[in-house]
């Protein structure tokens, strides 16, 4: 049996399926309505002062915001994550995430300067 490309270290479940290795498509399409309406934000606010981005308004399922939001932190080279319909990122990257955005398709707007 031969397994190529797999990430998978160790496992005693024989019939566990093997995730394959490999760059993650685009998760939005440049013709989807849906993602005209996007906020980007920075708050400071109960969080001991740190800066931490906000990007509202991007409406899709949770695996694809897994899968976005691995891209996105790929590409600032920042920590992040998804609470519930929104991404945050670590410190300001406000700049950098209106022009992924906008060649994404989406027309984002700041918020809260």
């Amino acid at each position: 049996m031969k397994i190529h490309n797999s990430r998978l270290v160790y496992s005693t479940d024989r019939n566990i399926s093997r995730k394959k290795s490999g760059k993650v498509n685009k998760v939005l399409s440049r013709s989807d309505p849906d993602h005209k309406k996007v906020i980007v934000a920075l708050e400071r606010k109960g969080r001991g002062g740190k800066k931490v981005t906000i990007v509202q308004g991007l409406l899709m399922d949770r695996e694809n915001k897994i899968l976005f939001l691995k891209q996105l932190k790929a590409k600032l080279g920042t920590g992040g994550t998804v609470r519930q319909d929104c991404f945050e990122f670590q410190g300001d990257h406000r700049d950098r995430l209106m022009d992924a955005l906008k060649k994404l398709g989406c027309k984002p707007r700041l918020s809260g300067k």
